[in-house]
């Protein structure tokens, strides 16, 4: 359960934010966060505050909610990103998750957030331009991008059974698939060897790394 809000401000433009020692706390069961990235996190949040006021990014509106059920997963995801991985794609990347935490916790990794939708690849690009993250945003369906990443993400998309076949035809040889989703989703990818780590503090939330052992044909387009 979280705390009470005695670490809430409200600033000039009428917005409440919670301090970044608060935001350690609530981010301290994902993982450690070093002082750099959580200057880095209140940023994001001030901007998905700001943006969420007028474009309705997310039915999620408490900044502690926030930070504990979005940036929270994409901490956690980012500590199973693969060491030695170069590329990542978010796939339907939504407000950035796990993209933009992965980006902010992994800064070797060029980040590509994809996301179809015109306001929230808007916002994304301003999260990108203000955080500096080394990380680009594509305004298109998944379907339509070519490239093949080390590693792609996804969080708990429409259409889960449609969209795995995409996100694992865009894996090179020896890549990962990093899905967050409910712990009764099930589903299967070709080739996919699979580990299942419960997300903490989110009790039907887990994250499944699946791996693309070598030699395992590439399949897709």
């Amino acid at each position: 359960m979280l705390r009470g809000r005695g670490d809430r401000g409200r600033r000039s433009d009428g917005f409440l934010m919670v301090s970044e020692a608060e935001i350690a706390r609530l981010l301290a069961p994902f993982g450690a966060v070093s002082a750099g990235e959580l200057q880095q996190f209140r940023g994001y949040l001030e901007l998905i505050l700001k943006w969420n006021a007028k474009f309705n990014l997310t039915a999620v509106r408490e900044p502690e909610q926030i930070v504990a059920r979005h940036f929270g997963e994409g901490v956690f995801a980012a500590a199973h990103v693969p060491l030695g991985s170069g590329t990542l794609m978010d796939l339907g990347s939504g407000v950035g998750i796990p993209g933009v935490p992965i980006a902010i916790m992994r800064p070797e990794l060029m980040v590509t957030l994809v996301e179809a939708h015109g306001k929230k690849a808007a916002f994304l690009r301003e999260v990108v331009r203000s955080l500096g993250l080394r990380a680009t945003v594509r305004a298109e369906r998944a379907e339509l991008v070519r490239e093949r990443f080390d590693v792609v993400a996804l969080r708990a998309v429409e259409r889960m059974g449609e969209m795995l076949p995409v996100a694992r035809s865009r894996i090179r040889e020896g890549g990962s698939l990093l899905v967050l989703a409910g712990a009764a989703t099930t589903f299967e990818a070709e080739g996919v060897v699979w580990e299942e780590f419960a997300v903490p503090g989110a009790a039907r939330s887990v994250l499944r790394v699946g791996t693309v052992p070598r030699g395992t044909p590439a399949n897709g387009n």
